[in-house]
């Protein structure tokens, strides 16, 4: 497996903490809504919704670390792991904010390329 494979998953594991971190702890203050485009009274309704979000894209970063971590043996965990990002990126493009294609989904297929390579 390529350098640039394990460069691009450990970025997506970044992101997805990232992800984490707003959803969970900043959802509520003036970046998480920034980030997100929510108004003070939608992510006060929707902390809870969003914090179990946030623990989800947690577990998406915590097996790609995973997958990398097992080296050379992490092979399926990486394709997995990085199907589970792609899939919910489609999904969040298509059903949330067209924005999400770009930053979750893109990043997923192109990882999932470079993992099948040479």
């Amino acid at each position: 497996m390529s350098i640039a494979a394990n460069v691009v998953i450990a970025a997506i594991a970044l992101l997805h903490v990232w992800f984490l971190i707003l959803e969970m702890f900043l959802w509520t203050r003036p970046a998480g809504r920034r980030a997100f485009g929510t108004t003070a009274e939608f992510a006060q309704q929707s902390k809870a919704l969003a914090a179990n979000q946030g623990l989800y894209n947690g577990f998406l970063a915590a097996g790609l670390v995973w997958g990398l971590c097992l080296g050379g043996a992490g092979f399926y965990v990486k394709v997995f792991f990085l199907t589970c990002v792609l899939l919910a990126g489609i999904f969040g493009g298509l059903t949330a904010s067209r924005k999400i294609l770009w930053i979750q989904a893109l990043p997923a297929a192109i990882g999932l390329i470079l993992v099948h390579l040479p």
